[in-house]
């Protein structure tokens, strides 16, 4: 379904937080070009008009939404800006109402935001503080467990595992830029230690529903067609972890 109103997505292909919009507006069957403009953000040198006319934080995501149709770098002021990932998940949940994004029963609403949250709290600390030599590889993995544990059985993240939602497309992002991480050993832990997390990850039992998760969630066209590997490889360097 089409938008009525213009819609320009204000990303970067190395920023995770904007991943989780571009997958988002993926899974709900938007087209850059033709359902939306999406407008690249180089963020070691942001166009002068960016902070005054999208986002006054300077980050990236970011939408204008409504007003006349105009070039990504011409910005009205009758559109109204957005921003912050989580926000716009809902968001593009809201626009298109149809999509599986956020799911219609208000129990698998409720644990679709819990299951954001818990990321947010319970994984996101321990696997920075690894990152930056200040915890250790078995806390990272613990972090795993308390996640995959709330996965659904089978499938994606929520309810009956059969749809892709805004849980995951929240955490999807990080999981791809933290492979990458670990398989080349970027960070401040000892040499070699972000392999062999990555190495139990792939190997020991306890971690084969959360194999099986990162599997079918590669495998979707959403994934292949938003993330680019090369940008996360940049990215992982950019905060000095190799």
């Amino acid at each position: 379904m089409a938008l009525a109103e213009p819609l320009t997505l204000y990303t970067a292909k190395t920023c995770p937080f904007a991943h989780r919009v571009e997958l988002a507006l993926a899974e709900s069957g938007a087209k850059p070009n033709k359902d939306f403009i999406r407008y690249e953000i180089d963020l070691k040198n942001k166009p002068e008009w960016y902070q005054p006319k999208i986002n006054p934080a300077s980050k990236v995501p970011a939408v204008a939404f409504g007003g006349p149709k105009v070039p990504g770098d011409q910005p009205s002021p009758e559109s109204t800006k957005i921003a912050e990932s989580l926000v716009l998940l809902e968001f593009v949940a809201d626009l298109y109402p149809d999509s599986a994004l956020l799911p219609k029963d208000p129990v698998l609403r409720a644990q679709t935001r819990f299951f954001i949250d818990a990321f947010s709290t319970k994984f996101a600390p321990p696997y920075y503080a690894f990152q930056s030599g200040k915890a250790s590889a078995e806390s990272v993995l613990t972090a795993f467990e308390t996640i995959q544990n709330l996965l659904a059985p089978e499938g994606f993240a929520i309810g009956d595992g059969k749809h892709f939602t805004t849980a995951d497309a929240a955490v999807v992002p990080f999981f791809a830029r933290l492979e990458i991480a670990l398989k080349n050993d970027y960070g401040s832990f000892p040499e070699g230690e972000g392999k062999s997390t990555w190495e139990k990850l792939q190997t020991e039992p306890r971690f084969e529903r959360w194999r099986k998760y990162w599997a079918d969630v590669k495998a979707r066209d959403s994934f292949k067609a938003t993330f680019d590997e090369a940008s996360g490889l940049v990215l992982v360097r950019c905060f000095g972890l190799n």
